[in-house]
């Protein structure tokens, strides 16, 4: 299972993660994504965290 962490100090809020995959990513009202899983069956982890602007998600 991979490992998903959002670096806070570096997330803008802009909400692609949550968009792509709702399933793993939540964007709060504080404007930060949070995880919500490791694992999502209908999407590339990988592909949704290189879409990040800021490179604030990684996926191990």
């Amino acid at each position: 299972m991979a490992k998903v962490t959002v670096d806070a100090s570096t997330c803008v809020g802009c909400g692609l993660c949550e968009q792509n995959c709702p399933d793993v990513f939540e964007v709060k009202d504080d404007g930060i994504a949070y995880v919500k899983a490791n694992e999502c069956s209908s999407c590339d982890l990988k592909e949704v965290a290189s879409q990040c602007p800021v490179e604030a998600i990684k996926v191990e």
